[in-house]
């Protein structure tokens, strides 16, 4: 069993507001959420000159080291400090989802228990799936991944809108915006050397210890994937965010980069917003910490309803995701209201609920919670998406000392000539997600972990449970719902490809003990019998997992009645309102979407201050 964490609130200290902000006064703008695509868009908004307040359900943890140091990644995603609990649902088969061996029960003495075989009267929880409520999102507890999508995730919006400003050339320069960057030549034109994000790569010297067995495992995925393996040591440090030809084809290692300076200090939205507020010029950013939106307010006199404010509820631990959250607890609401605009940013999860809660979302729904329908956008929490996660554990004989070994390829069985796998392996274990997570499996312990790119199914749905905004939805990702024979084939020749590098690693390590996905034990051989295919494929289908989650409230084709948005972020159906976060990604954007959501976060506000220019333009033209 695992303990509920019991940890004390450890506040920073509050961010200091301009000195001539009126905290009920009305605002240009309203920002809910202050993650990777709230948090940079209020900041370029507030120095563009506008007032914007920042709307922000968690508290500021900037100088906490569990969240500063980024080696302290899985500490911070466990911390109830910040943490968020959605439990979610992999299938519509509850029979199916019982089989995942990290299913949640609460046992109704404080403590979770984990696992298949729960205890009498336990209270099914289900999937864990943490998120952050802290000022800068979940970029404050993730393991700060740096990567780019595909150059055809951007492309296809550009097919999907007519928006030729989404081209994936253009869309690089929004990474050079935000970047500073810290291991590329100062000439280097394809980074960004002055922006307010630090990204670092680790020292890939150890590659070049050509009898270490992390080497020799390398050199035997070299030869898998159609790489010189003398060269492993050079292809070690290949840029993971280099601009390239044949960039997305090209199987290969990289080294891998990360939000965070040499000295692995995080970095992340919250870095560019309290520098934003405590900056001489006084721009006008107002943050508002320990304060949950509970519904877009609207004038509905015009042909369409326009959103003026936001009502919110100030108090910690308020959302009954919160684990901090004392049953019954409540706190009166307060509205907020923005003479230009209402930009939604609260995530995948809670993005659709605060749109549904507001009267934006499926008829059907709304009606039966009693919700006036204000637009009825049947796409509101559909289409919902991630990556397939899943791994390839084992105990070595010896430890096995090395640095990470990051590598993206194609498996034989891949539908296009592109990557489908990104992987990483090292002396580490990571399982996906649970109260306590991971399992540390002593000191022998080696792992590749896969993230399955491009799932062919994007069925998952974020559903109202109620009507009260201090309730979570119903989140179901529909794992494997259409396409799922080829997607679990591709997971299956992926962990294949690895085993077989492994049996590279040599004397002292081998004969690798693998736990999973196809366990070394005695029956099996006593008996003779191998690990198929088809069991591998079993596997995967009841253990993978995910926290890559996207695609909610999706930017979309004029004829598509489940496009949420337009290419400009902008609610359809609705004015002065938009969605800036990852729900608003048409798919997963590659394979860790935290920067390509920061670099969204600048094209949008890039969007906002055109309008707003347009307006002024508009109202100068009247008064003539």
């Amino acid at each position: 069993m695992m303990k509920f964490f019991l940890l004390s609130l450890l506040l920073a200290p509050a961010l200091a507001a301009p000195a001539d902000a009126d905290p009920t006064a009305t605002y240009d703008y309203i920002v809910v959420g202050s993650g990777p695509g709230g948090g940079p868009l209020s900041a370029e908004l507030a120095r563009a000159g506008y007032s914007t307040l920042l709307i922000e359900a968690g508290t500021d943890q900037w100088d906490n080291p569990t969240y500063a140091d980024i080696q302290n990644f899985n500490e911070a995603a466990n911390d109830e400090t910040t943490r968020w609990d959605f439990w979610v649902k992999h299938s519509d088969d509850a029979a199916r989802d019982l089989k995942f061996k990290h299913t949640t029960w609460d046992t109704g003495d404080g403590t979770f228990y984990v696992g298949l075989d729960p205890p009498e009267g336990a209270k099914l929880l289900g999937i864990q799936y943490p998120r952050a409520a802290v000022l800068g999102g979940c970029a404050m507890h993730n393991a700060g991944v740096a990567s780019l999508p595909e150059d055809d995730d951007w492309n296809r919006i550009v097919n999907l809108t007519g928006d030729a400003s989404w081209e994936a050339g253009k869309m690089r320069e929004y990474l050079k915006k935000i970047e500073r960057n810290e291991y590329a030549d100062a000439d280097d034109p394809s980074h960004g050397h002055d922006g307010w994000l630090a990204i670092s790569n680790s020292d890939p010297s150890w590659a070049k210890n050509d009898s270490s067995p992390a080497v020799k495992i390398m050199k035997r995925l070299a030869e898998l994937i159609g790489q010189d393996p003398s060269r492993v040591a050079d292809f070690a440090n290949t840029d993971i965010l280099g601009d390239f030809p044949n960039r997305d084809t090209m199987s290969s290692f990289f080294n891998l980069a990360t939000h965070a300076d040499k000295t692995g200090k995080r970095f992340s939205p919250n870095n560019y917003i309290r520098a934003t507020v405590a900056d001489p010029a006084k721009y006008p950013l107002t943050v508002k910490l320990n304060t949950l939106a509970t519904k877009v307010l609207f004038n509905t006199t015009g042909p369409k309803p326009r959103a003026i404010g936001v009502e919110a509820m100030s108090g910690p631990s308020l959302y009954r995701a919160d684990p901090k959250h004392i049953p019954g607890t409540t706190a009166p609401k307060t509205q907020y209201f923005a003479r230009r605009e209402v930009i939604l940013s609260g995530g995948v999860f809670n993005t659709p609920q605060l749109l549904k809660l507001s009267g934006i979302g499926p008829a059907t729904e709304l009606s039966k919670f009693g919700i006036p329908v204000l637009v009825d956008l049947p796409g509101v929490g559909e289409r919902l998406t991630d990556n397939y996660e899943g791994s390839l554990l084992g105990l070595g004989k010896v430890p096995i000392a090395s640095g990470l070994i990051t590598i993206l390829f194609r498996t034989p069985n891949a539908p296009t000539p592109k990557r489908n796998i990104f992987a990483w392996c090292g002396a580490f274990s990571f399982e996906g997600f649970w109260p306590g997570f991971p399992t540390y499996y002593g000191p022998n312990q080696y792992s590749c972990a896969m993230v399955h790119i491009k799932p062919r199914s994007q069925d998952g749905s974020v559903r109202l449970l109620s009507a009260d905004p201090q309730d979570k939805p119903e989140i179901n990702f529909r794992f494997f719902e259409h396409g799922g024979d080829e997607d679990l084939a591709e997971l299956v020749s992926a962990a294949n490809m690895l085993r077989e590098s492994w049996q590279a690693a040599g004397e002292p390590v081998l004969p690798f003990e693998e736990l999973h996905p196809c366990p070394s034990s005695a029956e099996k051989k006593s008996n003779g019998t191998t690990c198929s295919d088809g069991k591998q494929a079993e596997y995967f289908k009841t253990q993978a997992y995910s926290h890559h989650a996207t695609s909610s409230c999706q930017i979309g084709a004029e004829g598509d009645k489940m496009a949420v948005l337009d290419s400009k972020f902008r609610v359809r159906g609705a004015e002065g309102l938009r969605v800036v976060d990852a729900s608003a990604f048409p798919n997963v954007p590659g394979f860790f979407p935290s920067v390509p959501t920061m670099m969204i976060s600048v094209k949008a506000a890039g969007d906002v201050l055109a309008a707003a220019a347009a307006a002024k333009g508009a109202d100068a033209g009247d008064g003539e």
